[in-house]
């Protein structure tokens, strides 16, 4: 079972044995916007959706502290494009 823990400006992704399987960076923009710039998940635990996990996982922060995203990361954009629930949170 993956476990995303959030430390400075990234979600980190741990697999089982409480090693880095995956990240989402972001940088502060001012108060009040996110700018997701990277997104990454090892190769060996691709296709099992966590990439969209940690992007999810962004979404959720900004929510809680009523922030703006600008998913600059080429998969966290797709993510906002594919996810009209995510609207509320982009950055226009």
């Amino acid at each position: 079972m993956m476990e995303i823990k959030e430390g400075k400006d990234r979600f980190v992704l741990l697999n089982d044995e409480g090693n880095e399987a995956g990240e989402m960076t972001w940088s502060n923009a001012g108060p009040e916007i996110m700018i997701i710039d990277h997104t990454f998940v090892d190769p060996t635990y691709r296709g099992q959706q966590l990439a969209q996990k940690l992007v999810a996982a962004g979404v959720d922060k900004a929510r809680k502290d009523g922030k703006k995203i600008i998913p600059l990361c080429p998969f966290a954009k797709k993510e906002f494009e594919e996810k009209p629930e995510y609207a509320d949170v982009l950055r226009k």
